[in-house]
Order: structure tokens, then C-alpha cells, then sequence
């Protein structure tokens, strides 16, 4: 496909209309809070119950993991339920879930309580890492569309530091009620979550799925620079629907597929996708699948068994370490942020695993060269892995980690984006789980320095994906993404439409006409 074929990058937004933006993309964001304090708190939390419950490492790695597992039954129903009530409420739903799993969490007496706490808060976390990135990117201009639909990792940094500061602030209370303080704080978000999602306004492309168009007029309006490029970007949307251009009105009447909607949009995404869909969902799977197979849990989850292992001492020693971990993570995401829309999504994609990959290797050869030398203390050693765990998180900060969501929100046509980004967090969530409920095991099996061998291994290859198989996206509208993997563009959609429209009429239309 020659590049003369494809869109311009759009060009910068108004102020006003990009605070707009700006400021609902932080409120959808919220909720990804959760979802970061509670990876941050339990790295912290597990060492005390560990020691309050008498819990054996493979029931710790099953507790740790088993979240991101649940999270499946959240992305795949959030999908569904985003769909039928709205991008907004579903934010209130996730809401309200995540705080009851957090109190749950908080009053569990046992390890089968806490599980079931877990469960409950993995649901809700699904919802939440399913339904910022859709609404963000679906209200968001398409100049600044990197930059906000990057919030929602943003939130997930800044809720691990929030975490491993909370280990850190509520480690001197008895043991029995530290870790309980520490994972029913995180009910705190929730509550604000439900509260801002008052001042929320609706996804415009949610809007035109169910015929509102007056509606979505007025969202667009908020974010595009003048009424005319607004309604041109509710052509671009009517089309991707499969509304006619000509039909137009406050509230009109969606046309309706043959089979079930639902089974539609398996159809077109899973069941028999088209060769651009199959590319489309090959990029989103593969993208997150090497997102978390290089080890990035293992890091946030189990850092302070790293340290431990590195030579650090010492509870308040070993969270102070870890805390240095969250900071930099969100230090470096906020960089992450501002280069998503100036340098795009590949340059950075292969940078971050780049970096990422001699990370791991240095990681590995520093605890290697510790578990060697156990009776003496190297401090070039330790140096090196407390450097190349911070370099590590910094590089996937910078990169792969807010890429995977803004990507996924991005490449996927209107009509299956709800599902496509559930059958994405399905497939980054699983992959999460088995990383992070098998690194204690793995540890002992290859040792801790050949565990991150092996991460620095999948990393490269992870490099090699994206280099051969993901086109750039920077500044291009989300109803000409498909272009890029070799779908009809918008125009020839809604001629598409438009013709089909003019002969359903042409049927209907009596014979003596």
C-alpha cells in the first residue's frame, strides 16, 4: 500500500475542546487506580500473609496471580455490558465491584475469604482495564489520542506506587491487621470513581450505535474544532455503524443485521474474520501477549523477593527498595505520555522491548552472580540489579506498556471494538496469571537469574513482532485505522451503506410507483 494512500495525521485541537478531552479521559481513567494499588499493594501485603495466615509459596503465587485470571470473566462481560448500557455506566459498574472486593479483601478472616475477595476484585478489575482505554479513546480527538488514551496505564502506575507506599506507610501496624488495612483502602477510589462519573459524557460512537445522533453531535462538538469537521466526524462514525449518510435526525433508527448482533460481531472478529480482521487480531493478541510474557509482573508482583534475593535485608529496607521501583514507573509513564503522539507507537513499541530485553539480561546476571557468592556480599552485584530492575520498569513504562492499551482501543473497526478489546485484555490477563503464578516455582526449578534469562529471551522475540507486524497509527482517525491492515476505508463503507439503503428502499416501494 503506498503512503500517498493513506490519511494525515490530524492536526492539533482547540484548548477548550481538548480539556474537555482532557479532563474525561482522567475521570475513565480512575478506575485503572484499582487495578495498579492492588498489584502494588499485595507485593508488599504478601509478606505478612504470608506470615499471619502460614500460607505456602504456591497457595501465595495462586493468591498473587489468580486476579489476573478473573479479570477474564470482567473484560469478556464488560464487553457485553459496555454494548448494551453504555461506555459510562459501565464505568460505575466496574465501581462498584472493585470496592466491594476491596472490603471483602480487607475483613477476609482466612485464605478462602481473601480468595473469594480476590475473585470479586478480579471481576471488577477486568471491567475497569476493558472500559477506560474503549471510552478514552472513543471521546478522544484524534491528534491527542495517544496521549490520552495512555492515561489509563498512567493510573495503573501511579496505583502501584500508591501501593507499595501504602506497604510501606501501614508495615509498623500488628501483623494481623496491617495487610487487612492495606488491601481495604483500596475501596477508597471506587467510591470517588462513582461519584465523577457524573460529569461524564456518553462515547459518541456508543451514541450513533443506539441512533442518537443529536447526542453524539454534541459530544463531538465538545472536542472538535469547529461543526463542521464535528459532523464529519459523525459521517465517519454513522458509516462504521452501517448508517446510511442521508439518514439523519435527533434519534433514528439503527438498521438491523440478519442474524443476532451478537453473533455477528463473534462472527466477524473470531469465527470467520476476514484476512485484515485476522491481522488486526493477530497484532492486538501477539502485543499482549509479549507485553506481560516478558515478565513485567513478576518485577511489580514479586520485587521484593527480587531484592531479597539481590542482598537486601530487612523489611522497611526491602519496601523502601520497592517503593524507588513504583516511582520510577510513574516518572517514566508520564514521559511515556508526551511521546506517544510526536514519536508514534512502533519507534517506541521497539525501544521499550529493546531496552527491555538488556534489562532482563543484566537482572539475570546480577542475581545469578549473588546466588553463586551466597555466604559473600558483592555490591557490584546488588547495584547491578537494583539498576536494571529500575531501567527495566522504566523502559516498559516508556513504551510497551501504555502502547498495549492505546494500540488495541485504536486499530479495531467500531462495530467489534468492544469485543476486540475484551478478547485482548482476555489474552494479556492469562498470559499476567500464568507469569505471575508460576515465577516462585520457576525460580526454584532454573533459579531466579535464569527466570529472567528467560523473560529477556521473549522479549527479543517480542522485538521481532513488532518490527515485522505492526503498522503505525499516529494521528489517524479511528474509522480509517482498518486501511492500514487492508480494509475498505470509510468512504467506500458508507457508499457501501448508502447503496444498500437505496435498494431496500427500491424493494419496498410498491409496483405501480
Amino acid at each position: 500500500m503506498a503512503s500517498s494512500d493513506l490519511p494525515a495525521p490530524v492536526g492539533t485541537k482547540k484548548n477548550g475542546n481538548f480539556k474537555f478531552a482532557f479532563t474525561r479521559a482522567i475521570f475513565a481513567s480512575m478506575a485503572c487506580i484499582i487495578l495498579g494499588y492492588d498489584f502494588g499493594v499485595m507485593s508488599g501485603a504478601a509478606i505478612y500473609i504470608k506470615k499471619d495466615l502460614k500460607i505456602t509459596d504456591v497457595q501465595l503465587e495462586v493468591l498473587i496471580g489468580i486476579l489476573s485470571l478473573y479479570c477474564l470473566i470482567g473484560s469478556f462481560a464488560a464487553g457485553r455490558t459496555s454494548d448494551w448500557i453504555g461506555r459510562r455506566f459501565t464505568v460505575v459498574f466496574a465501581a462498584a465491584i472493585l470496592f466491594t472486593g476491596a472490603l471483602v479483601m480487607g475483613f477476609a478472616v482466612n485464605y478462602a475469604m481473601l480468595m473469594a475477595g480476590r475473585f470479586v476484585a478480579g471481576v471488577g478489575v477486568g471491567y475497569a482495564v476493558m472500559i477506560a482505554p474503549v471510552y478514552t479513546a472513543e471521546i478522544s480527538p484524534p491528534a491527542a489520542r495517544g496521549f490520552l488514551t495512555s492515561f489509563p496505564e498512567v493510573f495503573i502506575n501511579f496505583g502501584i506506587l500508591l501501593g507499595y507506599v501504602s506497604n510501606y506507610a501501614f508495615a509498623r501496624l500488628p501483623l494481623h491487621l496491617g495487610w487487612r488495612v492495606m488491601l481495604g483502602v483500596g475501596a477508597v477510589p471506587s467510591v470517588l470513581l462513582a461519584f465523577m462519573v457524573f460529569v461524564m459524557p456518553e462515547s459518541p460512537r456508543w451514541l450513533v450505535m443506539k441512533g442518537r445522533l443529536a447526542d453524539a453531535r454534541a459530544v463531538l462538538e465538545q472536542t472538535a474544532d469547529t461543526p463542521e469537521e464535528a459532523a464529519r466526524r459523525l459521517d465517519d462514525i454513522k458509516a462504521a455503524a452501517g448508517i446510511p449518510r442521508d439518514l439523519d435526525g435527533d434519534v433514528v433508527t439503527v438498521p438491523k443485521k440478519q442474524s443476532s448482533e451478537e453473533m455477528q460481531v463473534w462472527k466477524e472478529l473470531v469465527l470467520s474474520p476476514t484476512p485484515a480482521m485476522r491481522r488486526i487480531l493477530f497484532s492486538v493478541l501477539g502485543l499482549h501477549f509479549f507485553q506481560q510474557a516478558s515478565g513485567i509482573d513478576s518485577v511489580v508482583l514479586y520485587s521484593p523477593r527480587v531484592f531479597q534475593t539481590a542482598g537486601i535485608t530487612g523489611d522497611n529496607q526491602l519496601l523502601g527498595a520497592t517503593c524507588a521501583v513504583g516511582a520510577t514507573k510513574t516518572l517514566t509513564i508520564l514521559i511515556a505520555t508526551f511521546l506517544l503522539d510526536r514519536v508514534g507507537r512502533r519507534p517506541l513499541a521497539m525501544t521499550s522491548t529493546a531496552g527491555m530485553a538488556v534489562s532482563l539480561v543484566g537482572l539475570g546476571t546480577g542475581l545469578t552472580v549473588v546466588g553463586h557468592h551466597p555466604d559473600a556480599r558483592i555490591t557490584w552485584a546488588i547495584a547491578l540489579c537494583i539498576a536494571s530492575t529500575l531501567a527495566f520498569v522504566s523502559f516498559f513504562s516508556i513504551g510497551l506498556g501504555p502502547i498495549a492499551g492505546v494500540y488495541t482501543s485504536e486499530i479495531f473497526p467500531l462495530r467489534v471494538r468492544a469485543l476486540g478489546f475484551a478478547v485482548g485484555v482476555a489474552c494479556n490477563r492469562i498470559t499476567s496469571g500464568v507469569v505471575s503464578m508460576t515465577f516462585l516455582s520457576l525460580s526454584k526449578a532454573i533459579t531466579i537469574g535464569g527466570s529472567f534469562y528467560l523473560y529477556a529471551g521473549i522479549a527479543a522475540l517480542g522485538w521481532v513482532f513488532f518490527f515485522t507486524c505492526l503498522p503505525e497509527t499516529r494521528g489517524r482517525t479511528l474509522e480509517s485505522m482498518g486501511k492500514l491492515f487492508g480494509m475498505e476505508d470509510t468512504d467506500s463503507m458508507a457508499e457501501a451503506v448508502d447503496q444498500a439503503a437505496t435498494k431496500e428502499k427500491a424493494v419496498d416501494m410498491p409496483a405501480n410507483y
